[in-house]
Parts: structure tokens; C-alpha cells; sequence
């Protein structure tokens, strides 16, 4: 199952004024977290371990992993067990997920903004620290499906 694609992004009403790796900078900053998270998929830590490390050191950031190493997407292949539950639950979610609406309260919260977040660490910390509390409630309350 593919979680996302940076190309469903960069059409249509994409801003013309943005190049086309912010449409990637949200799948990034999700997948960055999964991966210091330790939720990579075995296959994943086996064939590019050095990367993933470099995600964890912060010399590399989730946004270009996903561009350089997973063509622009985001799929259940990357991910261990736990890691697809959480992503299923919280990425994908019912309709959009849990993770976009966070990303746009805490991120974006002007209207026609989600691709004009900075790609920094920086966000990555701010939204990290709600991913950490989504996480934790998730596994508190028995791993729901889905994460309202």
C-alpha cells in the first residue's frame, strides 16, 4: 500500500512559484520521525542502512531520503509491523489522517500555506513532539485503527 507520493502533490494547484520537492517536504518530515523511531522496515535498514544512520544523525533529512532513496514515495514496504499499524492509523487515517492535521495546525496554519513549510530540523523538532504524544496514546489505548 503506498502511504503517499510526493507527484499526487505537485500538480494541479501546486503553487508555481515553489519547486516541486516541497510538494515532499510533509512526507519527509513524517518519514524522518518513523525512521529515528526505529519503525524502518527490515528490508529497509538492510539496504540502506548508511542513510538511515544519517537520517538519525540529522546530516540527511527525511525529505531527501524520500526523494533520492524512495522515488518520492511512501509505502508499507518501508516500515516494520508496528511502524504500518501507526502510519495506517495516524498517516493515512480515515480520510485524510490524523498527521495532516496536525502538520497544518502546527506547521501551515495560514490558509495555502502546507507547501511553504521550511524543510528544517527546526519543524521537524515542533512536529515531532506531537508525533511523539500521538504515539504514546496511541499504544496506551490498545493501537486503534484509526487516530481521530
Amino acid at each position: 500500500m503506498k502511504y503517499d507520493d510526493a507527484s499526487w502533490h505537485y500538480g494541479g494547484d501546486f503553487p508555481g512559484d515553489l519547486p516541486t520537492t516541497a510538494g515532499a517536504t510533509h512526507i519527509g518530515l513524517f518519514l524522518a520521525w518513523m525512521l529515528i523511531n526505529d519503525f524502518a522496515s527490515e528490508e529497509l535498514l538492510d539496504d540502506v542502512e548508511e542513510e538511515i544512520g544519517q537520517v538519525r544523525a540529522r546530516t540527511l533529512d527525511g525529505r531527501e531520503f524520500l526523494l533520492r532513496i524512495l522515488d518520492e514515495k511512501l509505502s508499507d514496504g518501508d516500515f516494520n509491523d508496528e511502524g504500518n499499524a501507526f502510519a495506517l492509523a495516524y498517516y493515512k487515517g480515515r480520510d485524510s489522517g490524523r498527521f495532516s492535521s496536525d502538520y497544518e495546525q502546527i506547521l501551515a496554519p495560514e490558509p495555502g500555506t502546507i507547501y511553504r513549510v521550511e524543510n528544517s530540523w527546526s519543524n521537524y523538532d515542533r512536529l515531532a513532539s506531537v508525533m511523539d504524544e500521538r504515539l504514546a496514546h496511541w499504544r496506551a489505548t490498545g493501537r486503534a485503527q484509526y487516530i481521530d
